[in-house]
């Protein structure tokens, strides 16, 4: 069912409110706008961040360690028990991803139609569900459909969640609240598997055992949207002020509506091509990090090294995502603190590209700092935060967007994957090849040298 909303929203929006400098501390560290503020306002804003904020937040936390679990449940008995071979543990995550691309625009539209408590609520213990299941896998198979199905249930939680926040807060309080939104996932991989659990299979049930509770704090406290908030915890005054704050902000409530015209309004607009395009450039241009592993263990590290360095890149982070969030907030632009980023990332790439080869203890430790700077260079956040005042007009287009955004580095994934797996195959083949044709050289050489003896 399409949210209620008022015919208020259905005129054009205002311009967007003008930046507001600072006056006081409080401003300057937290809104710039705080000042401005009735109490009245300020105190549904501190609701807001309790209602809305700390639901979604460990939410996302408990899907990032849903999620990343299969890589500590195959090295903690996975593979052993259902005996995984050759790429089966890929595929596992490959099915993951086909999920995700498959279900990720649907969901994000479906949350314009449908209450977020509800919606989100039971994309949560949907995937609590089937992360029960994996528990209790016995075969490959199994584990195949189980994944598959974690994904169809987490694939649109990210891009509604970033929605429903950007439903509520003006510019001068949004990027803040999107960038703690995001710290949450990286956290939740360092908490990953510290549990001291010997079993793979109690690692799923604890894990659903968490997530279980935190789906149903969403349907009890989330408010959904101001047009139609029903929330026993914020009062009809406050639901008339959380719309009169989108309003005059320019933020047009969801209606639900999707027709040919929305449709045609889309492809047709410069926004979807443009915001996805850019984005596409963006996300294959920050995926160094993931190749930090590799050039470790090329370089000799060892295990555990390798696993505390590679950790350290989130000390670099945490603390940035959280720096161009609060500077895109306190100086009200979204373009320069995505550009400003990018470029200060150049250097760190530059070493990387020129360096990486190198042999001398200096050189390694620079590419090593290098590749810890590269995640400064994280504005995701911030890019959430723009399409969001962008497409601010139009919440049906900003919900489509967002979904386009989140799947399109999955696209060309697919055909890397693909390529790696022929390539893998080739180098098997090739390698059998020449153990064969050394086995034989070797028996041939036996047979020659007992004709000699003999």
């Amino acid at each position: 069912m399409a949210p209620p909303h008022d015919e208020t929203d259905l005129a054009p929006p205002p311009p967007p409110v003008a930046h507001v400098r600072p006056k006081t501390f409080r401003d300057f560290i937290w809104d710039s706008d705080t000042h401005l503020k009735s109490p009245e306002e300020r105190k549904l804003i501190w609701k807001m961040d309790i209602l809305i904020l700390i639901p979604i937040c460990l939410s996302w936390l408990m899907k990032y360690i849903d999620q990343s679990n299969l890589a500590n449940a195959y090295v903690s008995g996975l593979k052993e028990d259902l005996n995984i071979k050759a790429n089966e543990y890929t595929y596992m995550q490959v099915l993951y991803n086909i999920a995700v691309c498959i279900c990720t625009i649907p969901g994000s539209m479906a949350i314009t139609r449908i209450r977020p408590s509800h919606f989100l609520a039971g994309c949560e213990i949907g995937w609590a569900v089937f992360t029960f299941a994996q528990a209790g896998a016995h075969s490959v198979k199994q584990m195949y459909a189980f994944r598959f199905l974690v994904g169809v249930f987490e694939s649109p939680f990210q891009t509604s969640a970033v929605f429903v926040i950007a439903s509520w807060y003006t510019p001068s309080e949004l990027a803040k609240r999107v960038s703690l939104y995001f710290l949450f996932g990286p956290c939740g991989s360092t908490l990953n598997g510290k549990l001291g659990l010997a079993g793979w299979r109690w690692l799923y049930i604890v894990c659903g055992c968490m997530t279980v509770p935190v789906g149903i704090g969403l349907l009890i406290f989330l408010p959904d949207y101001p047009s139609n908030c029903r929330s026993r915890f914020i009062t009809l005054e406050e639901r008339e002020l959380a719309k009169s704050r989108c309003a005059k902000a320019g933020v047009r409530a969801a209606t639900g509506k999707m027709d040919l015209a929305f449709f045609k309004k889309v492809f047709t607009s410069w926004r979807w091509p443009t915001l996805v395009f850019v984005y596409l450039i963006y996300a294959l241009g920050v995926q160094d990090p993931n190749y930090y592993g590799v050039w470790l263990k090329a370089k000799g590290f060892s295990v555990t090294d390798r696993n505390i360095l590679s950790a350290g890149m989130y000390l670099f982070a945490l603390p940035s995502v959280m720096l161009w969030g609060w500077l895109s907030d306190l100086t009200g632009s979204r373009l320069w603190l995505c550009v400003i980023p990018l470029c200060i990332a150049n250097i760190p790439l530059g070493i990387i590209a020129t360096s990486a080869g190198t042999t001398t203890k200096s050189g390694i430790l620079m590419v090593e700092m290098a590749f810890l700077f590269c995640e400064v260079v994280l504005i995701t956040h911030i890019f959430y935060s723009w399409i969001g005042e962008i497409c601010r007009d139009d919440a049906q287009e900003r919900a489509f967007i967002m979904g386009w955004i989140f799947i399109i580095l999955c696209i060309p994934g697919f055909f890397f994957i693909d390529y790696m797996h022929k390539r893998q195959l080739r180098q098997e083949a090739a390698a059998g090849a020449i153990k064969y044709s050394e086995e034989s050289a070797m028996e041939s050489d036996d047979k020659i040298a007992e004709k000699v003896e003999a």
